[in-house]
């Protein structure tokens, strides 16, 4: 590469750098990649302009998500009834929309920060454009640069202050990294250190657990996405999921089914689960996702419960285009990706308190809610047990439910609370509080997977803060440079 211009191979490393941070997260947890990946995007960028550098931010941004999030094609062509040409069309236009995020953040960074400190700008301004996407037209915080490190040693820092802390971290340590190789600055070596050889010192538990377990059964149906919603397929849910529930153990204290797990509006399953409660022991709770409709008509992706269940659960942040349609009047009906089963759906309330089932108090979020580390943190805080459910058949045999799982895993972590994700085709789970997989049910098969879970009492201080005191941080490293600037 030493023929190519200085600028070129900038643009080049950020295509390497991007397709490296997806190796950070599942299936692939090479978390040791994230530092590389942070400072091959810090080291050169100071000597670009504020456009080169967008370019190369854009550039990561697109191999990042054309690679980490290559499974929105299958969701589209696969299961939204869309055509090759098509598909790829949206996907590339996903894929380079989000890439804008690490495109302004460069350009932030290039044309607001100066020489000294750098380092610490960067950092931060990193984290400030991942809350940015977290939240800008309803976010979108899948693979953060901190997801991939569950069981990495940076992993105690999560009870802390969460993804956004561990984000912050593997910023700052490419970044010192590149220092210290490319300019011999030794100074480095200290604060590497102490981010390192931290959590070495910090408690290795937050939260206390119960007692005594409690026994839980987590059923996964398999159904085909694409037939799921004929009657035919209502047919078959409906068996399926009486029949796992009746090969169930009768010394379960809770079962689970998963997000939509009967293809159906709520009054038409009834019957149908007043016949399975029929068959269960008296003190045994069922809790299933299920699509519910009130009397303005208005439809919600919810879980609701038999036998020993109290309250209901409405979902808060839906996904668009899967469960709701951004400018409806002008995009419905115009490709029939618009028109998937199910995607007219109302968000419920923020504050809907937690569910009640077998004597413990469940915090809900199904499928995408479990990516938001905030919305998650605040079901936790007046919960025992964290529960997801998710249909990620919308993913297929796609990188997907592997990501999404191991996110899963991190509000685990972040929160102190076991996780219970039931899911219509895998990866079904019980995730300790520790982030660790207890049992795992094996992909695309009709099973049902039967553990314990302990609930939990006591916060983390992430569950009781959440990530405002991190974006503070993230603010005022960012500063830093700024200020800099501005005095010269």
């Amino acid at each position: 590469m030493g023929r190519i211009p200085a600028v070129y191979r900038q643009l080049i490393v950020a295509l390497l750098a991007g397709g490296l941070t997806t190796l950070t997260a599942s299936p692939f947890e090479l978390w040791w990649l994230g530092p590389v990946a942070a400072g091959l995007m810090y080291a050169g960028t100071h000597q670009l302009t504020a456009a080169q550098a967008a370019l190369k931010g854009w550039l990561y941004g697109v191999a990042l998500f054309g690679s980490g999030a290559s499974w929105v094609y299958v969701s589209i062509h696969d299961y939204g009834y869309t055509g090759v040409p098509l598909a790829l069309f949206l996907t590339a236009l996903f894929v380079c929309v989000l890439a804008l995020f690490y495109a302004a953040t460069l350009w932030l960074y290039r044309r607001f920060t100066g020489p000294r400190l750098e380092l610490v700008s960067f950092a931060g301004i990193w984290v400030l454009g991942e809350v940015l996407r977290t939240y800008l037209f309803t976010g979108f915080p899948w693979l953060l640069l901190g997801s991939g490190y569950v069981d990495s040693p940076l992993a105690a820092w999560a009870p802390i202050g969460g993804v956004y802390l561990l984000s912050l971290l593997v910023a700052l340590s490419g970044a010192l990294g590149a220092a210290l190789l490319l300019r011999r600055q030794w100074w480095t070596l200290v604060p590497l250190a102490a981010i390192w050889l931290t959590p070495l010192a910090l408690p290795a538990q937050w939260t206390t657990p119960a007692e005594t377990p409690t026994r839980v059964a987590l059923l996964q149906g398999n159904l085909p996405q694409l037939e799921k919603w004929t009657p035919e397929g209502q047919r078959n849910a409906a068996n399926i999921y009486s029949d796992l529930t009746r090969e169930v153990g009768d010394d379960v204290d809770l079962i689970v089914w998963p997000e939509t797990a009967l293809p159906m509006m709520e009054t038409q399953a009834r019957p149908v689960l007043e016949r399975v409660q029929s068959n269960l022991p008296a003190d045994t709770a069922l809790m299933t996702g299920i699509v519910q409709r009130d009397i303005e008509e208005r439809l919600f992706n919810g879980v609701v419960g038999i036998g020993d269940v109290e309250g209901s659960y409405q979902k808060e942040h839906l996904v668009p285009f899967g469960e709701y349609l951004p400018l409806e009047s002008l995009l419905r009906g115009a490709i029939d990706f618009f028109n998937l089963p199910m995607s007219s759906f109302t968000k419920g309330d923020s504050d809907q308190a937690p569910m009640q089932a077998a004597g413990v108090s469940i915090g809900n979020a199904i499928c995408y809610e479990i990516i938001y580390p905030q919305l998650v943190a605040s079901r936790a805080k007046n919960s025992d047990v964290l529960m997801t459910l998710s249909n990620d058949t919308w993913f297929g045999a796609s990188i997907g439910p592997h990501q999404h799982l191991q996110m899963a895993r991190l509000r685990a972590l972040e929160n102190g609370r076991y996780v219970l994700r039931a899911t219509s085709n895998g990866i079904t789970a019980i995730i300790d509080a520790q982030g660790r997989i207890v049992e795992r049910a094996p992909q695309f098969e009709t099973t049902s997977l039967t553990g314990e879970f302990y609930a939990t009492q006591g916060l983390t201080p992430f569950t009781r803060m959440g990530s405002w005191p991190v974006w503070f941080l993230a603010a005022l490293m960012t500063l830093v440079g700024v200020s800099r600037t501005h005095r010269r």
